[in-house]
């Protein structure tokens, strides 16, 4: 598949809140949160059950570092309320060889068309992370 996740709103953190959240309490809302972020998880540290791209400038550093980088996002831990708002661990940044790198995982329908109704949801939701120098931002 040759279609590539778009990075609008990148800036703005991506939210659970959808019209139906409203009607959720917050223990539902909490364990809503908690589904997400295991989800996200699971895909980052065994790269398996979305997809995953690199921007060009990553690319473009060869194979060697692109595995290293891809060792360096399975293993991130550094989750704070800066990188972190909602804790659903869809977002880190770390520097290799003297660069900042940024990796994000995106929610999308499984025709990768339009958001996910429901991240919480793995019947509904396909994972995207993408891997990007923080200058191609």
């Amino acid at each position: 598949m040759n279609k590539r996740p778009s990075f609008e709103g990148f800036d703005d953190p991506q939210t659970t809140n959808t019209h139906q959240d409203i009607q959720l309490s917050p223990q539902e809302r909490e364990h809503k949160k908690i589904a997400i972020r295991s989800a996200n998880d699971v895909f980052r540290r065994t790269l398996t059950g979305g997809d995953i791209f690199t921007t060009s400038g990553v690319a473009s550093l060869g194979l060697e570092a692109n595995l290293e980088l891809m060792e360096m996002v399975r293993t991130f831990t550094d989750f704070h309320p800066n990188n972190d708002p909602y804790g659903e661990h869809d977002f880190g940044s770390f520097e290799f060889n003297c660069q900042k790198f940024y990796w994000k995982i995106d929610y999308y329908d499984h025709e990768l068309r339009e958001g996910s109704p429901d991240p919480a949801n793995p019947a509904c939701t396909r994972r995207v992370l993408t891997i990007m120098l923080a200058e191609e931002y």
